[in-house]
């Protein structure tokens, strides 16, 4: 994210805009503009040589108003309190719009997840927990993984959890390793969400998925498995993938112009999506800058990194045949960058639509948990392709209906969903 860009205004400013045009009531405005509760906390850590260590952690919950607050925890070096802030704002927006019954939480730490043995990561995640456990839990707010975190450090919270607490509880944390009360098909949900919101998409816009091409930003999880739907579920090509390399600190694009195999260059990618360039260039692919995804001449671009990377700066160095912006990642695209788009007539999926698989199969998980009985991957693969498409339509349908880009109408239908639960408690 830009230095000069602050999240949180960034996602108030998006929220002002839209309750002008809802009308909103000025008092539910002032509700909704801010986050219901904060927590920020000290967790000090021993390291490997026996030193402590104190790291910044935060827990916010922005909304719990038609649900228990769901949101990842994000282990950054650059997560400051609004950071999370925006992204427990945009996770309420995003559990709205799939039509999930749950609220807006986002949780984080200051730090390089890199940096850290297993052994400190281990201890730095228990921390984390003990620092909140009285503030969270099934039925009040439930974290999961983000950028800098995985499944197995899910694993970690969720047994300090159930130590803290006295009773096995696999439903305070989704994300788990699948044998730990995760759910098969998590692994996919946000990217396999994103291209299921892209099909609808070229199907609207009467574009041919087989003869598109992609370019994507990041190789996360999220990115990975984008491009693998891109290509095996829609039958599209993807000329290059970027990637931040932790080792040198440095962002860099792989490409191709026929086209990437994302499950090779998986078998060649530590943890933190870093790619090894060597390997890369004897397989023949090119090395290029961190910035050079977004220029490419390409049908689709899905930025799938980190907040305000299409701003209006970078939005000039789009070519013309874009036709789609699919935003993998949370506030991909500033103000000023939305207002390109819609003088170009760039179709944007907006993110907190676009990558609503993961917290969806999350909340897929959270019941199978409560049941204690689990599904097949098939089944969750079947109930998220609905969840999706249904979800899509409804802000098109809005987006048509009140010819609105379509950023404002998911945020009509969010806001709206969230307005009439707040109306249904009694709190208006």
């Amino acid at each position: 994210m830009s230095k000069n860009l602050n999240a949180f205004k960034m996602a108030q400013r998006q929220f002002n805009g839209v309750a002008e045009l809802l009308n909103l009531d000025p008092d539910v405005r002032e509700m909704l503009r801010w986050p219901t509760r904060e927590f920020k906390f000290q967790i000090p850590v021993k390291m490997d040589d026996g030193r402590y260590k104190v790291f910044m952690g935060y827990r916010v919950q922005h909304s719990d108003a038609r649900g228990p607050s769901k949101g990842g925890i994000r282990f950054h070096s650059s997560e400051t309190l609004d950071t999370v802030r925006a992204l427990a704002m945009w996770m309420t927006w995003k559990c709205a719009v799939a039509d999930i019954p749950l609220g807006g939480g986002k949780g984080g730490v200051a730090v390089d997840s890199a940096s850290l043995s297993p052994s400190e990561k281990e201890r730095l995640c228990r921390g984390w927990i003990s620092q909140v456990y009285r503030n969270i839990g099934p039925r009040q707010d439930v974290p999961a993984p983000d950028v800098g975190t995985n499944p197995q450090m899910m694993g970690w919270m969720m047994d300090e959890y159930s130590r803290l607490v006295g009773e096995y509880t696999p439903g305070v944390i989704t994300g788990k390793p699948v044998g730990s009360g995760g759910s098969l098909g998590r692994t996919e949900a946000t990217g396999f969400g994103v291209i299921y919101t892209v099909r609808e998409a070229m199907k609207h816009l009467g574009m041919d998925p087989k003869k598109s091409t992609a370019s994507l930003q990041g190789f996360g999880n999220v990115a990975q498995y984008a491009a693998i739907g891109f290509t095996e579920l829609l039958g599209g090509t993807v000329t290059c993938v970027s990637y931040w390399d932790s080792m040198d600190r440095t962002a860099y694009t792989v490409s191709k112009d026929d086209g990437v195999d994302t499950r090779f260059l998986m078998t060649i990618t530590d943890q933190y999506g870093g790619i090894d360039k060597d390997k890369a260039k004897e397989a023949g692919y090119e090395i290029e800058s961190g910035e050079a995804w977004i220029s490419k001449d390409v049908d689709v671009l899905i930025p799938s990194a980190l907040e305000g990377q299409i701003n209006g700066e970078s939005v000039k160095l789009i070519s013309d045949r874009v036709k789609i912006i699919a935003e993998g990642a949370n506030g991909p695209t500033t103000p000023e960058a939305d207002e390109v788009f819609k003088e170009r007539g760039v179709f944007v999926i907006p993110d907190f639509l676009c990558n609503a698989g993961g917290v969806t199969v999350s909340y897929f998980e959270g019941v199978q948990n409560d049941m204690n009985f689990y599904w097949s991957e098939e089944e969750v693969f079947e109930r998220l392709d609905t969840k999706m498409t249904r979800a899509f339509k409804s802000v098109l349908d809005v987006s048509e209906r009140e010819k609105a880009f379509m950023r404002d109408a998911a945020y009509m239908v969010a806001i709206g969903r969230v307005v009439e639960a707040m109306q249904l408690r009694g709190w208006l």
